[in-house]
Order: structure tokens, then C-alpha cells, then sequence
């Protein structure tokens, strides 16, 4: 599985995000960058975004918490991380 999510040990969203992947035994990668402002700030230069959690599926940045709970809401997560087959 090529998922990445980059978070921050006090973030409730990346909590929420990975109780969402767990949920589906999603293989997942969490790179925490709490303490790694350089890993963070070249993901914030990458998806324009500020925020975490940022979401990677198959090297395709997906958003954040909302955005990941909004693809499951939509039936499109499933397929996005190829559990459809």
C-alpha cells in the first residue's frame, strides 16, 4: 500500500485520519513532523497546504482529514486505495 500521511503528535485530525485508514487495514506510512520543521516545511512547499494531517495515496496528494473522510462519504476511498478489486 502507498499511503503517506504526514502528522503532529497533538493533532485530533491526523488522530481522526488514521482511525479512518486502521479501520480499513490500510498499510499506511506516518511520517510525524512534530519535531521535523525542514520534512514539514518542504510538504507544506509541495501541496501548498499548512496543515495536517496531508494525505498521499499512491504519491497523489489527497488533502487532509476532511478531504479523506469526504472521499469514504462519496464511496471513492475504497477504489482510491485499492481495496475494490
Amino acid at each position: 500500500m502507498d499511503v503517506t500521511i504526514y502528522t503532529k503528535g497533538f493533532c485530533p485530525y491526523c488522530k481522526r485520519a488514521i482511525a479512518l485508514l486502521q479501520s480499513k487495514n490500510v498499510a499506511f506510512n506516518e511520517m510525524d513532523v512534530t519535531k521535523d520543521e525542514e520534512t514539514f516545511q518542504q510538504i507544506k512547499m509541495k501541496t501548498g497546504s499548512d496543515t495536517v494531517p496531508q494525505i498521499f495515496i499512491h504519491g497523489e496528494f489527497i488533502g487532509g482529514c476532511d478531504e479523506l473522510y469526504a472521499l469514504e462519504e462519496k464511496g471513492l476511498l475504497d477504489s482510491k486505495l485499492g481495496l475494490d478489486k
